[in-house]
């Protein structure tokens, strides 16, 4: 299977304006962009492609950063691997590749890697979807250090592979890779890929680890299979554990915190909004919603405590994250209705509520998105 990669970022270089998106979810992990120079009327700047590039299978986002765009792929000719490709955002260019061979075998969707590149301070880090995780000098490709997860650290695969991106803290790479024992999360060292420490009692989801300051204190948030959990950034020791076990594992959704609430969803079992106490060591149910709030793999927006959510029912949909409270849906017009409904969302100027959808059709959508309504600006086929 061949994907075609048409890089988001050049929607708006067609315009004249760049920006970087060096991680999963963009520069904060939470889906905000805000490139500078948006036009004042996005639907006059319509998508052009700069260029194409044809990959292997693969269901990673791209990471732009200092003029380079990087995937991961899986290809099976003449040979099963994975590979880490990097390519000029001017024009397509391949700077590098690196590869390595992998068995997907009896992997569920074995298409291929389902992890983002993290690119950080010169080093590209990857994860791919059986355990191999490396790092790369984001310039050159030459090889830092790798390490097999399963082999070396006791993880144990999910069911459809490693998903979750690694994330940068500190001198640290987190890894959520359910390791045995007490490893739902693994910190290695980034410069040498050595293990720092592991902590929390959960296997592997498909859940990208989430860091917050709270009481003082950097924490990750991880949402695994059987649980939600804080766990201490500096040595991995567990703060909290809240039981939300989920049906076939699958945690994916990045969880949503603000100001001490963490707004996490399921297909099956809804939402549930948790609140952490003054010192980050405790948390309590604040509300739940069973059956209107159903996600599964769309990590939510947020601005000044609304939150814009894909629901399997409904579609995109607006709910206060205070108290759960329904503003609107939009009844699957942004993306089509489906047993998994599908949309990337990335705010592009969040001053004028301007966000940009990705639809599981392939259409690009930029709507302005407010408490009372979603206002569809322009709707474009990109792949």
């Amino acid at each position: 299977m061949l994907r075609w990669i048409l890089s988001w970022m050049t929607f708006w270089m067609a315009c004249g304006h760049s920006a970087e998106w060096p991680q999963w979810r963009g520069p904060g992990h939470d889906g905000r962009w805000n490139p500078p120079g948006v036009p004042a009327d996005p639907a006059a700047c319509e998508p052009q492609c700069r260029w194409t590039v044809e990959v292997g299978g693969g269901f990673g986002g791209v990471t732009v950063a200092d003029g380079r765009v990087y995937l991961m792929e899986r290809v099976t000719e003449p040979e099963e691997r994975e590979r880490l490709r990097c390519f000029s955002a001017e024009d397509g260019t391949q700077l590098w590749v690196k590869e390595w061979p992998v068995r997907y075998a009896s992997l569920e969707y074995g298409n291929g890697p389902r992890s983002s590149v993290t690119l950080s301070e010169g080093a590209a880090f990857a994860l791919g979807a059986t355990g191999r995780v490396g790092c790369w000098d984001a310039a050159t490709g030459v090889e830092r250090w790798h390490r097999d997860v399963v082999e070396e650290l006791g993880a144990r695969q999910p069911k459809w592979g490693f998903a979750a991106s690694p994330v940068r803290e500190g001198e640290n790479i987190l890894l959520h890779v359910g390791a045995q024992p007490e490893g739902c999360v693994v910190a290695l060292q980034a410069a040498t890929g050595e293990e720092v420490w592991r902590g929390g009692d959960d296997a592997a989801g498909y859940c990208t680890p989430m860091v917050v300051t709270h009481g003082g204190r950097r924490q990750v948030i991880q949402w695994g299979p059987g649980r939600v959990m804080g766990l201490e950034a500096a040595s991995g020791s567990t703060l909290w554990s809240y039981p939300y076990p989920i049906r076939y594992g699958v945690s994916i959704a990045q969880p949503l915190y603000l100001d001490g609430l963490l707004l996490v969803s399921s297909y099956w079992h809804g939402a549930r909004a948790l609140r952490l106490n003054a010192a980050g060591d405790a948390v309590e149910l604040a509300w739940k919603d069973e059956e209107g709030l159903c996600g599964l793999m769309a990590a939510p927006l947020e601005k000044e405590g609304t939150v814009f959510f894909l629901d399997r029912h409904h579609g995109l949909q607006a709910l206060d994250l205070a108290t759960g409270k329904i503003h609107w849906r939009d009844e699957n017009t942004l993306t089509p209705a489906d047993r998994n409904p599908q949309m990337s969302l990335v705010w592009m100027d969040e001053t004028r509520d301007l966000a940009a959808l990705l639809n599981a059709d392939g259409e690009l959508v930029m709507a302005r998105l407010t408490a009372e309504a979603r206002t569809e600006l322009g709707r474009w086929q990109v792949s």
